[in-house]
């Protein structure tokens, strides 16, 4: 379990890093805000600083909603499944979903129905309400399927799915990994130009772990290697955990 909540976390922050999002931040910061992206930078008064924090926040907690309801509903069909005589069938299922989703990120599987970035339009007038526009639009943010996010979040889902009683911890971590980093770019609103020449092959390598994983769960082998991580962990560390 401990492995698989560090796997979700790192599965969140791939996602904050993805080509598809990355380049956009500081536009949806802007939008929420209503203040240009160049004032942001420059103004570092207290009342403009504060203002986009709580929008930060707000925007965060809309798109968490949607990630713990689709969390929710791999908790729910873990739930129905996994005491069936359908359980063996139900996981490997699973991993063959979170292959597939690997070789998406790879772009050797490029569908195109899953390829195509839909979202849910929030309408402009949102805007006007303030910090409850700011939730409604990280709603709409995390509703629709990216290309880059949604086989990572379909990943965890389907791996919270083969055990019951992990969806939350899991989802937890995956948007915390996601979360955070949001967090200290409003924070401190630098260029993300740095890490976009690094975010295509970090993809590759989380596209290649997913893969690593689907194939574990589908072996059997995943619940085993975590056995052994667990025997080999210092106690400290694994009360850290």
């Amino acid at each position: 379990m401990e492995l698989n909540i560090w796997v979700a976390f790192w599965a969140g922050l791939l996602s904050f890093i993805s080509p598809c999002c990355l380049p956009l931040y500081p536009s949806y910061l802007s939008y929420i805000t209503g203040v240009s992206v160049s004032s942001l930078k420059t103004d570092k008064s207290a009342q403009v600083r504060t203002k986009l924090l709580l929008h930060t926040l707000c925007f965060i907690i809309g798109f968490s909603i949607v990630f713990y309801t689709f969390g929710l509903t791999a908790g729910l069909l873990a739930e129905t499944f996994l005491d069936s005589r359908y359980r063996d069938l139900f996981s490997k299922l699973a991993a063959v979903f979170i292959i597939v989703m690997g070789l998406i990120l790879l772009g050797i599987f490029k569908p195109q129905l899953l390829m195509r970035d839909v979202k849910w339009q929030v309408p402009d007038k949102l805007k006007k309400t303030g910090y409850i526009g700011s939730v409604f639009i990280g709603i709409g943010f995390a509703a629709g399927w990216s290309p880059c996010i949604g086989p990572i979040l379909g990943a965890i889902g389907a791996l919270a799915a083969t055990e019951k009683g992990t969806w939350f911890p899991l989802i937890t971590a995956y948007t915390l990994g996601f979360a955070i980093p949001f967090f200290l770019v409003a924070f401190f609103l630098g260029s993300t130009k740095w890490l976009i020449k690094f975010s295509a092959p970090l993809m590759k390598i989380g596209g290649a772990v997913m893969i690593i994983m689907g194939i574990l769960l589908y072996t059997g082998q995943l619940t085993q290697i975590t056995i052994q991580l667990q025997e080999i962990t210092p106690d400290w560390l694994r009360n850290l955990g």
